[in-house]
């Protein structure tokens, strides 16, 4: 994702409205790919790198309101900045809830829109940062033996090197054995480094962390 050109889409049934955020869009240095509705957002090829979406809210084929909704339902998480020049308290409350990162009412100053880009922009750039972590946590314990994801998931218990081993029915010598392989296929600094990656993996439950500080 590091230095991938952000993108913004534009979907607006309105031919010069269209248009125009283009053009403003592109002048100050956005990749800008404008649609005439949702339908042809959805067919079209996306970008791998951060993105967003500038919506208006009305519109023949399905509104905004509905798209963002069915965005959703895709697990697709893009940040959504609303325009439109029928707006009022309900619509906005519903978009907001859902998750819409602005809700801008025609006419709008462009620094407005710009700066509702801007953060939108950031704030899937920290969306893909965690993806991108996400899958490398899983793909670095995805190379650990059974034996090893066990102790592992143990000690994210809290269980000292002989409790494990008597858990498992091994020496305590092997245990510290699997243990340092796991640290180290899954790159942890320290055992509460392990415990924090294990609790995203799900291996934990929520009050290993307190037990940390008595690993060794």
């Amino acid at each position: 994702m590091q230095g991938q050109q952000p993108t913004v889409y534009v979907i607006d049934d309105d031919p010069s409205v269209r248009d125009g955020l283009d053009s403003l869009l592109r002048s100050v240095g956005y990749d800008t790919r404008a649609f005439a509705s949702p339908r042809n957002f959805l067919a079209s090829s996306r970008s791998e790198g951060p993105a967003c979406i500038v919506l208006d809210v009305r519109m023949p084929d399905a509104s905004g309101l509905d798209f963002q909704d069915e965005l959703a339902r895709m697990g697709y998480a893009i940040p959504i900045i609303f325009l439109t020049g029928h707006g009022d308290v309900p619509m906005s409350v519903r978009a907001m809830k859902a998750g819409a990162a602005e809700f801008l009412l025609k006419p709008f100053r462009e620094q407005d829109l710009l700066d509702a880009i801007r953060q939108a922009l950031e704030i899937d750039r920290i969306r893909l940062r965690k993806q991108a972590a996400e899958v490398d946590l899983h793909e670095r314990f995805s190379t650990l033996t059974p034996r090893e994801r066990e102790v592992m998931a143990l000690v994210a218990r809290g269980l000292l090197n002989k409790q494990i081993a008597a858990e498992i029915g091994l020496s305590e010598i092997t245990v510290k054995v699997h243990r340092g392989q796991a640290m180290r296929k899954m790159r942890a600094d320290s055992v509460a480094d392990l415990i924090r990656m294990a609790d995203n993996l799900g291996l934990t439950n929520d009050k290993a962390s307190d037990t940390a500080p008595g690993l060794r």
